[in-house]
């Protein structure tokens, strides 16, 4: 398991830990690390992805309705609306990371931490996701 991976897994539930307080993301930070610990690379990836989240919530969370059709963010499972908020982040603003990585890592997450269904439903969204934001198959 490498470092990204750990880094999206402590993003996850920093992510999850944001939407259930009323705590500012710096807060959220020092709070989770306080509990666990990371290494320094995954710690970095999770603490970015926090941030950059917070920073364009509105658009990721605009993204994410405008893909999952018949869904309202508020409906969906809270793990697998944290899951397709960071990958969406991902997406969006992290060019550097492969599509299907992301969308591999994001259905991981969605495996573990979700239901069944997650990993399908996480995958359809985030296709279409990708799909609008230009991000093909074929990019690194």
């Amino acid at each position: 398991m490498g470092a990204r991976h750990r880094g999206r897994e402590a993003a996850l539930q920093m992510l999850f830990q944001l939407e259930a307080s009323a705590a500012e993301p710096e807060q959220v930070i020092v709070l989770f690390w306080k509990s666990f610990e990371a290494d320094p690379d995954g710690r970095e990836y999770a603490n970015a992805a926090l941030r950059g989240f917070a920073e364009h919530a509105a658009e990721v969370d605009a993204r994410i309705t405008k893909a999952s059709e018949n869904w309202r963010l508020e409906r969906m499972a809270r793990v697998d609306r944290n899951v397709l908020r960071l990958a969406t982040w991902e997406l969006v603003y992290k060019g550097d990371v492969p599509r299907a990585v992301i969308l591999d890592e994001a259905v991981e997450l969605a495996k573990t931490f979700g239901t069944d269904e997650s990993k399908s439903f996480v995958n359809g969204v985030l296709s279409k996701v990708a799909d609008e934001v230009g991000r093909s198959d074929k990019d690194r």
